[in-house]
């Protein structure tokens, strides 16, 4: 892919004597750029948006950096807006001068690199591991020297580029790397990254401009007027006035031309210089114009072919609307706009025919297909199959945006209406898949008009419900859904039960929203689904065992939960979208099965970022770092929340904070507790997901038991497991109880220990088997209060539920003392208050060290380390590195280069006054907090 960058003259002319780029004004737009220069040049990383309308001098600036700056490398690449649909495109401008470099970089980014750029074959990555591989790229070239990355017209850049550019800007660090962009408004990619708003001219620079373009003699009214109208837009103060003859300079004659948008004005100015042209120089011009590539030696031979002699190249330049050094370039994307308004669609198609002839169907097969399609006079299913071809190699390089482009183009050129509606569909799926879901829905609109056909309503109603979902529009997801598997039954049953499946999970993450009776009209529904197939999947017997739950209740359903766990527990497990997420882990939580837990979650995390899924690693993640809370590992669970934020930021992804809310509530931060329960509830309210609602309930339970505050820790309890269909039992009930059991509501652990009682009678564990142990205590009095509390210890001892151990000896102590036991409770309590404060669960150590208080006895204070603390960035680059990772695999982990990892490490062994990685074991606690 050429070079197609487009340049606006704005507020600049050559200097004399040389090409250099000699700005009038702008004093602190310099400024800043220079700054950035400076922070590059001294090893630090620097990210910049420059925004402004068209014309008021962005590329300008852009220039003037190229040509000002020394002692960096500065690459550049430009968003063209026919190139929005081919993948990468922008990106391949940038790094290919930098390929050479792939060599060095971790093979799972240096084969995402070479599919994206169609230089290697296979599965089609995932666009963050190509993003993690641009950063190694600029990381290792910055290391040679630095670098500065320019990026003008990045509202023209196509998708794929964009998201990647994007990424790389908020995971930069000490790679001695400057990223500018030039955009006329920050895209939703660029947002919260630094700002340079470009505006027009100081009337005093205005002024000068104006002097400078030798028109002679100008008016001081008409200068003010043409100043006052312009807004000191540099490219406007130059079109408005070009072309005028002096008398209507001077006179002020054409300017009043009414209120119309400047971009307006300056693309007629535009247009009237090109319609004053030959013809034959217009038609090149044209040519140029719908040819992002910028190749002059494809451009002359697409001008051969109609007929247009070569020397037109020299008077197109003479122009001064293009210029080739050595690409073609535009002045200003605005000329683009104003040669194609200016043709008729027939000349237009004329030019795209050229090009496709010109274009070698061997090195350049997409753009060749994308030509012939825009020079289609009508249908034409020769073209719809080579575009169909183009998709396809689309996909194979990680370019969904680019394969639903090419689809969409494909069926509206394919002459069977049936075909063109099929088509239309498997472009609305290719739109979803690329994260684009009211341009999927849009698509399908489109497909819904085609012919009638039972089969391909089946499939556009599976793929509305399936946006619903992506849309988190869960009730609707789940009515949608259920419809969509009843209409494809007659066609695939094993497909239809996967869909059964979808509409049950959307119905469980939305029912506290919608009520529980949308969850058990699905659930009705589900269990009239056809047949499993023999042998039945892992989605299967999931589906079966959800339906069962929640329509025999959990005695029947139990064994079939435990088998459908044991199928997704294994290794070679065909468990599907959904059974491979969140429904896997929160299956074993339902169950009370805390190893299968944190096996299912620790598999599918080091899975998904082995395959680069980071979908399916979000939802790991948050599970992970569930399961570690819950083993009392809090520091393993910080790194796991901390990678999870990370990424919900790079994908721009809601942050549903499970296990942070877990963390804090452990730790009796209040404030937090209320913050995150606040956020989390607002988000859920604008996306649907009526999961975290008694998810916050459960959390404010957890945090009132251990402030000691058992009144709203029971009313906060109540609420979430009254509105739970989500299998939170496991972490509700034992707040419930133990909140009833403190303020003598008999009652209410009477009911929760006949909940879990049908647990254990069907699929007992040591987890639930030590919580029901706990109930009985609270109900029991003497010797069988004493063997209960015994027993709970030593089941709950064979898990790796150490928070709940942990607050078994807590429990038994209290009771103890209570007893009078006082010897005996001061062991319980120093046990408890021992783990409880080395895993960093403060509100509940603190409450065991008042109990210990009252038995007579002293608990000593954890001590602050005297080593300067530790960032968490540089805590969890520490333990990473501990456990044997590389730079480059801590990097992967994190997002950020291996250039940073060293960098903090460095920054690490200081603070530890250590010298070498070997020596992190013997400084860093086991479970530092």
């Amino acid at each position: 892919m050429g070079d197609a960058r487009s340049t606006s003259s704005g507020d600049f002319r050559p200097a004399t004597g040389g090409s250099r780029t000699r700005l009038i004004g702008r004093r602190c737009e310099r400024e800043t750029l220079n700054a950035l220069v400076d922070a590059v040049r001294s090893g630090e990383s620097r990210a910049l948006v420059v925004s402004g309308e068209p014309g008021v001098g962005k590329t300008a600036l852009l220039d003037w950096l190229v040509d000002e700056t020394s002692g960096v490398r500065i690459v550049r690449a430009t968003g063209v807006q026919a190139e929005m649909d081919l993948p990468f495109a922008a990106l391949h401008q940038l790094l290919a001068p930098m390929l050479d470099q792939l060599d060095r970089l971790p093979v799972p980014q240096r084969d995402a690199l070479r599919t994206f750029f169609g230089i290697g074959l296979g599965k089609a990555p995932n666009r963050f591991f190509g993003g993690l591989a641009v950063l190694g790229v600029l990381a290792d070239v910055a290391e040679q020297q630095p670098l500065v990355c320019v990026i003008d017209d990045e509202q023209w850049l196509d998708r794929a580029s964009a998201q990647v550019l994007a990424f790389v800007a908020r995971r930069l660090g000490r790679e001695s790397v400057g990223l500018v962009f030039a955009t006329r408004r920050p895209s939703r990619d660029l947002v919260g990254l630094p700002q340079l708003v470009v505006e027009g001219l100081r009337d005093e620079d205005a002024r000068t401009l104006l002097d400078s373009m030798g028109t002679g003699p100008l008016d001081e009214r008409i200068r003010e007027q043409v100043i006052s109208e312009t807004r000191g837009n540099p490219l406007a103060l130059l079109e408005l006035l070009h072309g005028m003859s002096p008398a209507e300079i001077a006179g002020g004659l054409g300017l009043r031309r009414g209120a119309r948008p400047l971009s307006k004005k300056i693309e007629e100015s535009f247009r009237r210089r090109i319609d004053a042209l030959p013809a034959e120089l217009r038609r090149l011009l044209l040519l140029a114009a719908v040819d992002p590539v910028g190749d002059l030696t494809l451009l002359n031979r697409a001008a051969a072919l109609l007929g247009i002699p070569c020397e037109t190249t020299t008077s197109a330049v003479e122009t001064e609307l293009i210029e080739v050094r050595p690409h073609v370039r535009f002045r200003h994307p605005l000329v683009r706009s104003a040669l194609t308004n200016s043709s008729s669609p027939q000349e237009i198609r004329d030019a795209h025919r050229a090009l496709a002839e010109a274009t070698d169907p061997e090195q350049d097969p997409d753009r060749r297909a994308w030509h012939r399609a825009l020079a289609a006079t009508g249908p034409d299913e020769d073209v719809a199959e080579e575009l169909e071809r183009s998709a396809d190699r689309a996909l194979a390089r990680g370019g969904l945006t680019a394969a639903a482009a090419f689809l969409e183009r494909a069926a509206i050129l394919t002459p069977d209406a049936a075909r063109r509606a099929q088509r239309m569909l498997t472009a609305a799926c290719a739109k979803l898949d690329a994260d684009a879901p009211l341009d999927a829905l849009r698509l399908l609109q489109m497909a819904e008009a085609g012919p009638a056909d039972a089969l391909r309503t089946a499939e556009a109603e599976h793929l509305r419900g399936r946006i619903a979902l992506e849309q988190q529009r869960l009730p609707e997801a789940a009515r949608i859904l259920l419809g969509a598997a009843r209409r494809r039954e007659p066609f695939d049953p094993a497909l239809t039960r996967e869909i059964y499946l979808e509409a049950l999970a959307a119905a469980v993450l939305g029912c506290a929203l919608d009520g529980s009776s949308s969850f058990s009209a699905v659930a009705e529904a589900a269990r009239n689904a056809p047949a499993a197939p023999e042998p039945p999947r892992a989605i299967d017997v999931l589906l079966d065992a959800w339906v069962a739950r929640h329509t025999k209740g959990y005695t029947v359903a139990g064994p079939m939960l435990a088998e459908a766990l044991s199928m997704i527990s294994r290794p070679d497990c065909d468990s599907g979208r959904l059974v491979g997420g969140r429904a896997a882990v929160f299956l074993a939580l339902e169950l009370w099965d805390a190893e299968a837990s944190f096996t299912i979650a620790a598999r599918q995390a080091r899975v998904a970022r082995g395959t680069g899924a980071m979908g399916q690693l979000r939802v790991a993640l948050n599970a992970l770092g569930l399961v570690q809370v819950l083993a009392g590992e809090f520091a393993s669970a910080r790194e796991v929340i901390a990678e999870y934020r990370i990424l919900t930021e790079a994908t721009g992804n809601p942050y549903f904070p499970f296990p942070e809310m877990m963390l804090v509530a452990w730790r009796g931060q209040e404030t937090r507790v209320r913050e995150l329960t606040e956020a989390s509830r607002w988000a859920a309210l604008g996306q649907g997901n009526g999961a975290v609602m008694p998810f916050a309930g459960y959390m404010r339970a957890l945090l009132y038991n251990g402030l000691g505050r058992h009144g709203e820790a029971l009313v906060a309890a109540r609420e979430a497991f009254e509105h739970d269909p989500s299998g939170l039992g496991p972490f509700v009930v034992p707040e419930l109880a133990e909140a009833a059991a403190r303020i003598g509501d008999r009652g209410a652990v009477d009911d929760s220990l006949d909940w879990l009682s049908e647990r254990t009678r069907t699929a007992p564990t040591d987890w639930s088997l030590g919580i029901e142990a706990r109930l009985r205590a609270f109900l029991a009095h003497g010797s069988d209060a004493d063997g209960f509390y015994q027993e709970s210890i030593e089941r709950l001892g064979r898990t790796r539920v150490r928070v709940e151990l942990a607050r078994a000896h807590l429990l038994y102590g209290e009771w103890l003392r209570r007893e009078k036991r006082r010897a005996d409770a001061r062991d319980q309590l120093s046990t408890a208050h021992d783990m409880l404060a080395t895993m960093g669960a403060d509100a509940y150590a603190h409450r065991a060290r008042r109990e210990m208080l009252a038995t007579g006895a002293t608990a000593r204070k954890r001590t602050d380390d005297t080593r300067k603390e530790l960032t968490p960035q540089e805590a969890q680059i520490a333990r990473l590195a501990r456990a044997g990772l590389s730079n480059a695999e801590i990097g992967a982990r994190l997002f950020i280069s291996a250039r940073t990892v060293q960098y903090h490490l460095r920054k690490v062994f200081m603070k530890l006054g250590i010298s070498a990685r070997g020596q992190l074991d013997a400084v860093l606690p086991d479970d530092e907090n």
